[in-house]
């Protein structure tokens, strides 16, 4: 039951993070491309502000809840929820280390003027954007796979 549990928890908090990514990468960014670069720059730096706890939360939630799940099974579970702990881990280490560092020069831009090569930077916030959405649903996709498993028979002696 506890596994069960664990795992209900796992494929929540993934499915929420590969929604939400997903979300932006199909509605917000097409949307912050068709929009002027001043009210891009706006509402983005304000998007960041609420999505830092929420989408940081989500991200530990189904990394931690993976990942346990993984050392408490065997064999092809263990396996199947081991990548997918280390695919939302890969969203948040994209994250950190791709998206917010722009976020912050986002926000300078916001207050001030984006520089002669913004639109090239906004592309590799793009991309990184894409990444952690990819890796985000590949740890759900793993998750589901798991979920429908049959679940073993019992060992006889």
């Amino acid at each position: 039951m506890r596994i069960r549990l664990l795992q209900a928890l796992a494929l929540l908090a993934t499915g929420l993070l590969a929604g939400a990514f997903g979300y932006g990468a199909a509605n917000l960014v097409p949307t912050f491309n068709a929009v002027p670069l001043d009210m891009r720059l706006s509402f983005h730096a304000e998007l960041m502000k609420m999505n830092g706890i929420t989408m940081q939360a989500a991200m530990a939630v189904s990394a931690l809840s993976s990942l346990t799940l993984a050392t408490l099974t065997r064999g092809r579970a263990r396996l199947i929820a081991g990548t997918a702990g280390l695919l939302t881990l890969a969203s948040f280490l994209i994250t950190r280390l791709g998206n917010v560092p722009i976020n912050g020069r986002i926000k300078e831009w916001a207050l001030t003027s984006a520089p002669a090569d913004h639109a090239e930077i906004l592309r590799r916030w793009e991309l990184f954007n894409n990444l952690r959405t990819l890796t985000a649903l590949a740890a759900f996709v793993l998750l589901i796979i798991l979920a429908l498993r049959r679940p073993s028979a019992p060992s006889s002696v």
